[in-house]
């Protein structure tokens, strides 16, 4: 697979997907000295906006051919359709760098656009998405699990550094049980924390959240520390 045409090192993206992830992923690889081409409609756009003032607001397939890296970032069950019908109209160019945000998908979703000559990317940052530029400092204390053919690898990994992100690599076979990992944390520490507010919020504690701010952190730092290895002696 050749790599597309770039601009002194810097490529022109088209962001597919305007809710809490793309925009911010596009702000990042912006900062990074990108040149965001267009974003498609989603499902708040005034936040989108905010986040990537004056890019210009598109349908799917001219995000695509304006864009040199393609970066998706729609839900899990729309990706598989959404990739194999801007296949289906010729809309994938060749040597196109094409990167979805998804943690449960690898690069097998990405089939029907490798087919027509792109080069499939999965990189998904490992951070709670809010949609603004609280996400940019998240990214940069951040890792992102990377999936990419090996020929291509160091792209992915390059674009998940210039996100931000430390990137780690999951074999193909691995991102089902690493979504499941990522679920499994995720909602289990907002399900913790909404009965434990709820219950001080009952017995009159107000600003339940801000009280027990510091001791979640703390007890979560702590129990990543344990889950760590220890670092070698020299």
């Amino acid at each position: 697979m050749s790599e597309p045409a770039r601009r002194d090192g810097r490529l022109g993206v088209g962001i597919i997907g305007a809710g809490r992830v793309g925009p911010v992923i596009g702000a990042a690889l912006a900062g990074a000295g990108h040149a965001v081409t267009g974003i498609t409609s989603g499902s708040d756009d005034d936040r989108a906006s905010a986040v990537l003032p004056d890019v210009p607001v598109l349908d799917a397939l001219e995000v695509v051919r304006r864009s040199e890296l393609v970066v998706i970032a729609v839900p899990h069950d729309e990706l598989p359709a959404l990739v194999a019908g801007i296949a289906e109209v010729g809309g994938w160019q060749l040597g196109q760098l094409v990167l979805h945000t998804d943690p449960g998908h690898g690069i097998e979703v990405l089939r029907p656009a490798a087919e027509r000559g792109a080069i499939p990317l999965a990189v998904h940052p490992a951070i709670t998405f809010t949609g603004t530029s609280i996400d940019l400092r998240q990214l940069r204390a951040g890792y992102a699990a990377v999936t990419a053919p090996a020929a291509v690898l160091p792209i992915a990994q390059a674009l998940a550094v210039e996100i931000g992100c430390e990137p780690v690599v999951i074999a193909e076979g691995d991102r089902a049980d690493y979504a499941d990992a990522i679920q499994t944390v995720t909602e289990f520490s907002r399900s913790i924390i909404a009965q434990s507010t709820s219950r001080l919020s009952e017995i009159g504690v107000e600003n339940a959240g801000g009280y027990l701010s510091a001791l979640v952190q703390s007890a979560v730092e702590g129990a990543l520390r344990d889950a760590s290895p220890p670092t070698p002696l020299l």
